[in-house]
Protein backbone atom coordinates (compact mmCIF):
# COMPACT_ATOMS: atom_id res chain seq x y z
CA UNK A 1 0.00 0.00 0.00
CA UNK A 2 1.38 3.40 -0.99
CA UNK A 3 -0.13 6.79 -0.33
CA UNK A 4 0.77 9.86 -2.31
CA UNK A 5 0.65 12.86 0.05
CA UNK A 6 4.22 13.29 1.32
CA UNK A 7 3.58 15.87 4.05
CA UNK A 8 0.35 14.43 5.41
CA UNK A 9 0.18 12.02 8.37
CA UNK A 10 -1.14 8.66 7.06
CA UNK A 11 -1.27 10.06 3.53
CA UNK A 12 -4.97 10.76 3.95
CA UNK A 13 -7.03 12.07 1.05
CA UNK A 14 -8.19 15.67 1.36
CA UNK A 15 -11.72 14.70 2.39
CA UNK A 16 -10.28 13.13 5.57
CA UNK A 17 -7.56 15.68 6.31
CA UNK A 18 -8.84 19.24 6.06
CA UNK A 19 -8.41 21.42 9.12
CA UNK A 20 -12.08 22.31 9.20
CA UNK A 21 -13.39 18.74 9.29
CA UNK A 22 -10.63 16.92 11.22
CA UNK A 23 -10.87 16.30 14.97
CA UNK A 24 -7.13 15.62 15.31
CA UNK A 25 -4.23 17.89 14.39
CA UNK A 26 -0.64 16.69 14.04
CA UNK A 27 1.98 19.32 14.90
CA UNK A 28 5.56 18.44 13.86
CA UNK A 29 8.27 20.14 15.93
CA UNK A 30 11.70 19.09 14.58
CA UNK A 31 13.68 20.84 17.31
CA UNK A 32 17.08 19.46 18.33
CA UNK A 33 19.69 21.43 20.24
CA UNK A 34 20.83 19.54 23.34
CA UNK A 35 21.13 15.84 22.51
CA UNK A 36 23.98 14.41 24.54
CA UNK A 37 24.74 11.13 22.75
CA UNK A 38 23.25 10.09 19.41
CA UNK A 39 21.68 12.86 17.32
CA UNK A 40 19.12 12.99 14.57
CA UNK A 41 15.86 13.66 16.44
CA UNK A 42 15.27 16.73 14.25
CA UNK A 43 14.56 14.23 11.47
CA UNK A 44 12.07 12.28 13.58
CA UNK A 45 8.81 14.07 12.70
CA UNK A 46 9.36 13.84 8.94
CA UNK A 47 10.37 10.18 9.25
CA UNK A 48 7.21 9.37 11.23
CA UNK A 49 5.00 11.16 8.72
CA UNK A 50 6.69 9.43 5.79
CA UNK A 51 6.44 6.00 7.43
CA UNK A 52 2.81 6.61 8.41
CA UNK A 53 1.91 6.59 4.73
CA UNK A 54 2.60 2.83 4.77
CA UNK A 55 0.38 2.16 7.81
CA UNK A 56 -2.95 0.46 7.09
CA UNK A 57 -5.97 2.57 7.93
CA UNK A 58 -7.98 -0.44 9.14
CA UNK A 59 -7.77 -1.32 12.84
CA UNK A 60 -9.00 -4.75 13.94
CA UNK A 61 -9.68 -3.58 17.49
CA UNK A 62 -12.31 -1.12 16.25
CA UNK A 63 -13.24 -2.95 13.03
CA UNK A 64 -13.10 0.24 11.01
CA UNK A 65 -10.71 2.82 9.58
CA UNK A 66 -10.48 5.19 12.55
CA UNK A 67 -8.70 8.06 10.84
CA UNK A 68 -11.48 8.31 8.25
CA UNK A 69 -14.07 8.49 11.03
CA UNK A 70 -12.70 11.63 12.70
CA UNK A 71 -10.05 13.00 10.31
CA UNK A 72 -6.42 14.05 10.84
CA UNK A 73 -4.98 17.35 9.69
CA UNK A 74 -1.21 17.79 9.52
CA UNK A 75 0.05 21.28 10.25
CA UNK A 76 3.32 22.69 8.87
CA UNK A 77 6.40 22.08 10.99
CA UNK A 78 7.15 24.62 13.70
CA UNK A 79 10.35 26.33 12.65
CA UNK A 80 12.43 27.66 15.54
CA UNK A 81 15.95 28.89 16.19
CA UNK A 82 17.83 25.92 17.66
CA UNK A 83 20.71 28.24 18.57
CA UNK A 84 18.51 30.15 21.04
CA UNK A 85 16.67 27.65 23.28
CA UNK A 86 14.80 30.33 25.26
CA UNK A 87 13.39 31.84 22.08
CA UNK A 88 12.71 28.37 20.66
CA UNK A 89 10.72 27.25 23.69
CA UNK A 90 8.67 30.45 23.65
CA UNK A 91 7.86 29.91 19.97
CA UNK A 92 6.92 26.28 20.57
CA UNK A 93 4.65 27.19 23.49
CA UNK A 94 2.94 29.82 21.35
CA UNK A 95 2.45 27.38 18.45
CA UNK A 96 1.00 24.74 20.78
CA UNK A 97 -1.33 27.26 22.41
CA UNK A 98 -2.61 28.36 19.00
CA UNK A 99 -3.10 24.74 17.97
CA UNK A 100 -4.86 23.78 21.21
CA UNK A 101 -7.31 26.68 20.75
CA UNK A 102 -8.61 24.96 17.62
CA UNK A 103 -10.59 22.64 19.92
CA UNK A 104 -9.08 19.44 18.51
CA UNK A 105 -6.89 16.65 19.90
CA UNK A 106 -3.27 17.77 19.56
CA UNK A 107 -0.62 15.24 18.54
CA UNK A 108 2.93 16.61 18.70
CA UNK A 109 5.76 14.86 16.87
CA UNK A 110 9.30 15.71 18.06
CA UNK A 111 12.16 16.39 18.05
CA UNK A 112 14.09 16.06 21.29
CA UNK A 113 12.13 15.67 24.52
CA UNK A 114 12.91 19.20 25.73
CA UNK A 115 10.06 20.24 23.45
CA UNK A 116 7.55 18.77 25.91
CA UNK A 117 8.17 21.45 28.53
CA UNK A 118 7.05 24.11 26.06
CA UNK A 119 4.15 21.92 24.93
CA UNK A 120 2.91 21.77 28.53
CA UNK A 121 3.14 25.55 28.79
CA UNK A 122 1.03 26.03 25.67
CA UNK A 123 -1.54 23.45 26.79
CA UNK A 124 -1.85 24.99 30.25
CA UNK A 125 -2.71 28.37 28.73
CA UNK A 126 -5.72 26.79 27.02
CA UNK A 127 -6.83 23.86 29.18
CA UNK A 128 -5.79 24.90 32.68
CA UNK A 129 -4.61 22.18 35.04
CA UNK A 130 -3.82 18.63 33.92
CA UNK A 131 -1.67 15.72 35.05
CA UNK A 132 1.18 14.35 32.96
CA UNK A 133 1.79 10.67 32.21
CA UNK A 134 5.29 9.99 30.88
CA UNK A 135 6.59 6.86 29.16
CA UNK A 136 10.37 7.10 29.05
CA UNK A 137 13.64 5.33 29.71
CA UNK A 138 14.97 8.43 31.46
CA UNK A 139 13.61 10.45 34.36
CA UNK A 140 14.36 13.83 32.70
CA UNK A 141 14.14 15.60 36.07
CA UNK A 142 17.42 17.52 36.16
CA UNK A 143 17.15 21.23 36.77
CA UNK A 144 19.83 21.78 34.15
CA UNK A 145 22.18 19.62 32.10
CA UNK A 146 25.36 20.65 30.31
CA UNK A 147 24.57 24.26 31.15
CA UNK A 148 21.03 24.30 29.77
CA UNK A 149 17.69 24.34 31.57
CA UNK A 150 16.11 23.38 28.24
CA UNK A 151 18.05 20.14 27.83
CA UNK A 152 16.20 16.97 26.92
CA UNK A 153 17.35 15.74 30.36
CA UNK A 154 15.24 18.48 31.99
CA UNK A 155 11.96 17.95 30.12
CA UNK A 156 9.84 16.72 33.05
CA UNK A 157 11.33 19.28 35.43
CA UNK A 158 10.17 22.01 33.06
CA UNK A 159 6.70 20.44 32.86
CA UNK A 160 6.51 20.51 36.67
CA UNK A 161 7.58 24.16 36.56
CA UNK A 162 4.46 24.94 34.54
CA UNK A 163 2.48 24.07 37.67
CA UNK A 164 -0.31 22.33 35.78
CA UNK A 165 -0.34 19.20 37.94
CA UNK A 166 1.46 16.06 39.08
CA UNK A 167 3.62 13.64 37.10
CA UNK A 168 3.42 9.85 36.72
CA UNK A 169 6.51 8.21 35.16
CA UNK A 170 6.40 4.74 33.60
CA UNK A 171 9.29 2.60 32.37
CA UNK A 172 12.15 4.63 33.84
CA UNK A 173 15.46 2.76 33.92
CA UNK A 174 18.15 5.44 33.73
CA UNK A 175 18.63 8.42 36.08
CA UNK A 176 21.27 10.16 38.16
CA UNK A 177 21.40 10.36 41.94
CA UNK A 178 19.85 13.85 42.12
CA UNK A 179 16.86 12.63 40.14
CA UNK A 180 16.54 9.55 42.35
CA UNK A 181 16.50 11.80 45.41
CA UNK A 182 13.90 14.09 43.86
CA UNK A 183 11.63 11.14 43.09
CA UNK A 184 11.83 10.05 46.73
CA UNK A 185 11.18 13.51 48.17
CA UNK A 186 8.87 15.33 45.75
CA UNK A 187 5.23 14.40 46.30
CA UNK A 188 4.29 15.62 42.82
CA UNK A 189 6.17 12.70 41.25
CA UNK A 190 5.20 9.02 41.15
CA UNK A 191 7.64 6.72 39.37
CA UNK A 192 7.31 3.12 38.25
CA UNK A 193 10.58 1.70 36.95
CA UNK A 194 10.57 -0.72 34.05
CA UNK A 195 10.59 -3.81 36.28
CA UNK A 196 7.56 -2.42 38.15
CA UNK A 197 5.68 -2.07 34.86
CA UNK A 198 6.64 -5.56 33.73
CA UNK A 199 5.20 -6.84 37.03
CA UNK A 200 1.99 -4.86 36.55
CA UNK A 201 2.48 -2.84 39.72
CA UNK A 202 1.59 0.41 37.97
CA UNK A 203 -1.91 -0.46 36.78
CA UNK A 204 -4.05 0.54 39.74
CA UNK A 205 -1.89 3.56 40.49
CA UNK A 206 -2.33 4.73 36.90
CA UNK A 207 -6.11 4.38 37.16
CA UNK A 208 -6.17 6.37 40.38
CA UNK A 209 -3.76 9.01 39.08
CA UNK A 210 -5.73 9.97 35.96
CA UNK A 211 -9.29 9.31 37.13
CA UNK A 212 -11.51 12.26 36.31
CA UNK A 213 -8.57 14.48 35.31
CA UNK A 214 -7.30 16.07 32.15
CA UNK A 215 -4.12 14.35 30.95
CA UNK A 216 -1.08 15.22 28.86
CA UNK A 217 0.46 11.96 27.63
CA UNK A 218 4.13 12.23 26.63
CA UNK A 219 5.90 9.28 25.00
CA UNK A 220 9.65 9.27 24.60
CA UNK A 221 10.19 6.52 22.05
CA UNK A 222 13.18 5.25 24.05
CA UNK A 223 10.64 4.14 26.67
CA UNK A 224 9.87 1.20 24.40
CA UNK A 225 12.04 -1.88 24.21
CA UNK A 226 15.21 -1.17 22.26
CA UNK A 227 14.41 -4.11 19.98
CA UNK A 228 11.31 -2.25 18.80
CA UNK A 229 12.94 1.17 18.41
CA UNK A 230 16.76 1.14 18.40
CA UNK A 231 16.79 4.45 16.52
CA UNK A 232 16.89 6.88 19.42
CA UNK A 233 19.54 9.06 21.02
CA UNK A 234 20.22 7.01 24.16
CA UNK A 235 18.73 3.51 23.83
CA UNK A 236 18.32 1.64 27.11
CA UNK A 237 17.69 -2.10 27.63
CA UNK A 238 14.58 -3.55 29.33
CA UNK A 239 12.04 -1.19 27.82
CA UNK A 240 8.28 -1.53 27.63
CA UNK A 241 6.59 -3.88 25.21
CA UNK A 242 4.09 -2.84 22.55
CA UNK A 243 1.24 -4.36 24.59
CA UNK A 244 2.33 -2.64 27.80
CA UNK A 245 2.31 0.76 26.12
CA UNK A 246 -1.14 0.18 24.63
CA UNK A 247 -2.54 -1.12 27.93
CA UNK A 248 -1.28 2.07 29.59
CA UNK A 249 -2.95 4.10 26.85
CA UNK A 250 -6.30 2.33 27.24
CA UNK A 251 -6.38 2.80 31.01
CA UNK A 252 -5.35 6.43 30.70
CA UNK A 253 -8.10 7.13 28.18
CA UNK A 254 -10.83 5.18 29.96
CA UNK A 255 -10.26 6.77 33.36
CA UNK A 256 -9.39 10.36 32.47
CA UNK A 257 -11.88 13.12 31.80
CA UNK A 258 -9.96 14.19 28.70
CA UNK A 259 -6.60 13.66 27.01
CA UNK A 260 -5.71 17.21 26.05
CA UNK A 261 -2.70 16.17 23.94
CA UNK A 262 -0.12 13.48 23.40
CA UNK A 263 3.32 13.49 21.88
CA UNK A 264 5.81 11.02 20.42
CA UNK A 265 9.41 12.18 20.87
CA UNK A 266 13.05 11.30 20.32
CA UNK A 267 12.95 9.12 17.19
CA UNK A 268 16.40 9.53 15.59
CA UNK A 269 16.08 7.80 12.20
CA UNK A 270 18.87 5.55 10.95
CA UNK A 271 19.34 5.45 7.20
CA UNK A 272 18.07 2.21 5.62
CA UNK A 273 16.60 1.02 8.94
CA UNK A 274 12.87 1.48 8.39
CA UNK A 275 11.40 -0.52 11.25
CA UNK A 276 11.80 2.12 14.03
CA UNK A 277 10.16 4.78 11.85
CA UNK A 278 7.26 2.48 11.06
CA UNK A 279 6.83 1.39 14.69
CA UNK A 280 6.78 5.04 15.77
CA UNK A 281 4.23 5.92 13.09
CA UNK A 282 2.01 2.95 13.91
CA UNK A 283 2.22 3.77 17.63
CA UNK A 284 1.18 7.36 16.92
CA UNK A 285 -1.84 6.18 14.92
CA UNK A 286 -2.79 3.56 17.51
CA UNK A 287 -2.61 5.94 20.47
CA UNK A 288 -4.59 8.47 18.47
CA UNK A 289 -7.21 5.84 17.64
CA UNK A 290 -7.61 4.67 21.24
CA UNK A 291 -8.08 8.24 22.43
CA UNK A 292 -10.60 9.13 19.77
CA UNK A 293 -12.59 5.90 20.11
CA UNK A 294 -13.30 6.85 23.74
CA UNK A 295 -13.27 10.66 23.62
CA UNK A 296 -14.26 11.77 20.11
CA UNK A 297 -17.33 13.55 21.50
CA UNK A 298 -15.02 15.90 23.45
CA UNK A 299 -13.56 17.42 20.30
CA UNK A 300 -15.02 19.59 17.56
Amino acid sequence: MTHTTPDNFLGLDQQYSTLETSKVVVLPIPFEATVSYGGGTANGPAAIIEASQQVEFYDREFDNEPAKTWGVHTLPSVEVNDQDPDSAMASIAQAVEQTARLGKLVCVLGGEHSVSGAVAQGLHAVHGDFVTVQIDAHADLRDEYEGSKHSHACAMRRILDVGAGDLLQLGIRSLDISEAQMIKSDQRITTFYSENVHDGLHLQALRDFVRGKQVYFTIDIDGLDVGLVPATGTPEPDGLTWREVLDITRILVQESSKVVAFDVMELAPIEQLHAPNFVSAKLTYKVMSIIMAQQANLWQ
